[in-house]
């Protein structure tokens, strides 16, 4: 496998961990350069090491990842979603929630990269060099990553509160596709 098909599967790969960060851009009230590396770092970093760790796990677990796969990434993104969409209700918290901390990266970073680990484990079958490959989807994914943000907060700054609904949105579509596209409905 080619460095053209690796960076071509690193961009498919990103979709996801993009469309999540033109979210976490639209619900911040200030955005710099350093905060949207931190999230397209938290992000690449997870998309390069799943695919290592499906190569690792190989043919023992690919029959068991590859049937949840898609609902962890559903029930990830849709909880994560949900949530947005009720803080942006809650008259006790009308700051919209721009976190970018550990645990909540963690998991956003862990929903967004759940299809690379699957990657990896075809890798395996495919005798692909794995770290090269990793190092390529990480850098994709951190660079795609950094300009979601920077579209998101654009778009955020003018519509506040109705971006948080709007992120909450996106997140539910994404995980519910990612769940219908496994199951062969669409």
């Amino acid at each position: 496998m080619g460095i053209i098909e690796v960076f071509s599967i690193g961009i498919g790969l990103a979709m996801d961990a993009f469309a999540v960060s033109i979210c976490k851009g639209l619900s911040m009230k200030k955005m710099n350069w350093n905060r949207a590396f931190i999230i397209g770092t938290y992000f690449g970093l997870f998309q390069a090491l799943m695919p290592i760790l499906g190569y690792s796990l190989g043919i023992y677990f690919e029959e068991l990842v590859t049937k949840i796969d898609h609902w962890i990434a559903f029930c990830f993104l849709g909880f994560i979603g949900i949530n947005m969409i009720k803080e942006s209700f809650s008259k006790e918290n009308r700051n919209i929630n721009d976190s970018i901390d550990l645990k909540s990266m963690i998991v956003l970073a862990l929903a967004t990269s759940i299809d690379a680990m699957a990657v990896g484990i075809t890798f395996a079958f495919l005798n692909v060099n794995i770290v090269f490959s990793s190092i390529i989807i990480g850098s994709v994914t951190l660079l795609i990553s950094v300009i979601g943000v920077k579209i998101g907060k654009k778009f955020g700054n003018r519509f506040e509160q109705k971006s948080e609904i709007l992120g909450g949105v996106i997140l539910i579509i994404i995980g519910l596709k990612i769940l219908l596209n496994h199951l062969g409905i669409i």
